[in-house]
This record gives structure tokens, C-alpha cells and sequence, in this order.
């Protein structure tokens, strides 16, 4: 391989990275020094990330430098961790799958995703996955989508299993890299083998004692799409802690919230205290969801300690 050549990291498992160049598929480990720039994230590399790729003295390949990144996403590693992990980088969508039974994804883990989509720029949909078994609870339908949509974002209702907007999920994906998230045990690898039927993706079971999913996604990997384009399938996402989020720049990216700003009569207002808060005021309203203004509270709060 003279000198490097580019390639498209389209698995990682930490400690080996299968990298697209040149039409071939190659098996590479990363340089040290890679790891030695000062960088917090508990991985260097990622799928998505665009990378040089040389020839090391043993026959194999290394990654020796990573291109600049378009946007990623990214949160923290673990509870009092001030190192993060990138889950990936160069997309052009984000697609959160949320469950509300079987199991219930927790709204302020939705919320947490969709600050830090809006913070890195990267669009992103919410995919209301196992619906056939949510409408027999349909006042807890109705009440997601009125949070949600109020706060600007698109709903795609889906049933993986009944084929249930499976379709519109696949117009969305063509020709864009798209990452595909959400906790264990909400469907997103039998949503990805619906879309694009012949991948070999793993799909798994819901732990009956815990109503919670096994992890069956060990690795995030991308996969190219036969309309175009590739969805990146990442291992299911407990907790999602925010990094590198200031206080007073928070409400910027809850844009239900961002609306109302401009009225507050202080500049640096924290939209909890403070009088005549328009945010505060339009929470009172009901212009703004409780559950949402609720998860920002949280969020400042318990997210103080580990920004300090």
C-alpha cells in the first residue's frame, strides 16, 4: 500500500476496525499515538469517521490519522465520568427508537438524545416502534405525540413485526447515513431486518423477569443499504448523560423552549427562578409540555456535578 490510502471505519469493536477502501474490507488496529492527543473519549476512532490507512511492519494495517469529523454524537461514558463516547460520526440523521411498553424507554432518555442531536446538529426522527402492542393503551399514544410533536419533532409509528411503517422508514434511509439508536430491547435490529431484508443483523428477546432487552448489537456497524445509503446499528444505549452542555446554553436545544427566549426579561435567564420567565409562563400555558420543561430540570440539576 503506498504511502495511505482513505477509508470508511464501517465497524468497531475497540480494539480492531474493519475500514471500506478501495473496494476491499480491511482488518486494521489503530496507531498509539492516536490515543495519545489528549482526546477524553474513551474511543479514538468510530464508525462513520473517515481515515487514513497504512501498511504496518507486519503485514496488516493501521489507522494512522482521522479525518475531521462533520458532526458525531456523543454522551457520556458513565455515571461520574468525564470521559465521553462517540457513537458516531458523519451522519446526516439521527433516528431514535422509543417503546412505551415492552420496555418502556424512559422520556428523559429521549430527551437527552434529542439535546444532543439538536446540540451537533443532526436531524433527527423518532420512530414510535412496537405499535401494535402501544394502541391497546392509546391515551399513552396520544399523550407522546402531543409532547413531542409540540416540541417540533417527527413521529413515524412502527410495528417491525406487522410491517407497520416500514416503508416510510425506508424512504427516509435512502441515499443518507443514518444512525439508528434507542435502549436494548426496542427493535432496532428487527426494524433494520425489516428495512433491508437479508442483513445479517441479531435480533433478541425481551428478559421476561426484568421486562427489559438483552443486548443483541455487541458492535455499532454500518451497513450499506441496497436504495443507498447506509444505517449504522449500534448496541442499545442504557442511560444517556450529556458532556460538554453548559447551563445557560441548555434550553437553546429544546426548541419548544428556544421559541419563547427572546421574551424573558433577563438575558441569562435559567428559566426556573426567575420572574417573568416566558419559558416558565408558557410551561404554565401549556405551551410547553410538563415532561419536557420536567427533563430540563433534571438535567440541569443532576447534571451539575459532573461539568464542575
Amino acid at each position: 500500500m503506498a504511502n495511505s490510502v482513505l477509508g470508511l471505519v464501517m465497524r468497531s469493536t475497540g480494539s480492531w476496525y474493519e475500514v471500506q477502501s478501495e473496494g476491499r474490507m480491511l482488518q486494521c488496529r489503530i496507531r498509539g499515538k492516536l490515543r495519545l492527543k489528549g482526546v477524553r473519549s474513551t474511543n479514538p476512532v468510530v464508525v462513520g469517521d473517515w481515515v487514513r490507512v497504512e501498511d504496518d511492519e507486519q503485514g496488516g494495517y493501521v489507522i494512522s490519522a482521522i479525518e475531521p469529523r462533520r458532526n458525531y454524537i456523543i454522551r457520556r461514558a458513565s455515571n461520574l465520568s468525564k470521559e465521553s463516547h462517540i457513537i458516531a460520526s458523519n451522519i446526516d440523521q439521527a433516528l431514535l427508537v422509543v417503546t412505551l411498553f415492552s420496555p418502556e424507554t424512559a422520556l428523559e432518555f429521549v430527551d437527552r438524545f434529542l439535546v444532543t442531536c439538536e446540540a451537533y446538529k443532526v436531524p433527527v426522527t423518532i420512530l414510535l416502534a412496537k405499535i401494535d402492542l402501544a394502541r391497546e393503551h392509546m391515551e399513552a399514544v396520544e399523550e407522546f405525540h402531543a409532547i413531542y410533536e409540540s416540541a417540533g419533532y417527527r413521529i413515524i409509528e412502527v410495528s417491525a413485526t406487522q410491517g407497520e411503517g416500514v416503508e416510510q422508514v425506508r424512504e427516509l434511509l435512502r441515499g443518507k447515513t443514518t444512525l439508528l439508536s434507542g435502549n436494548s430491547g426496542v427493535g432496532k435490529s428487527t426494524l433494520v431486518a425489516a428495512v433491508e431484508p437479508g442483513l445479517d443483523i441479531k435480533t433478541g428477546e425481551i428478559s421476561q423477569s426484568h421486562h427489559k432487552g438483552k443486548h443483541t448489537t455487541t458492535f455499532s456497524t454500518m451497513y450499506p443499504l441496497a436504495e443507498g445509503g447506509y444505517i449504522i446499528d449500534t448496541p442499545g444505549i442504557k442511560g444517556f448523560g450529556l458532556i460538554d452542555i453548559d447551563d445557560a446554553e441548555l434550553a437553546h436545544y429544546f426548541p419548544e423552549m428556544m421559541r419563547y427566549l427572546p421574551d424573558c426579561r433577563f438575558y441569562n435567564c435559567s428559566h426556573t427562578h426567575e420572574p417573568h420567565c416566558a419559558v416558565v409562563e408558557a410551561v404554565k400555558r401549556g405551551e410547553i409540555a410538563y415532561p419536557r420543561y420536567e427533563s430540563y430540570l433534571k438535567i440541569m440539576d443532576e447534571d451539575d456535578k459532573y461539568r464542575k
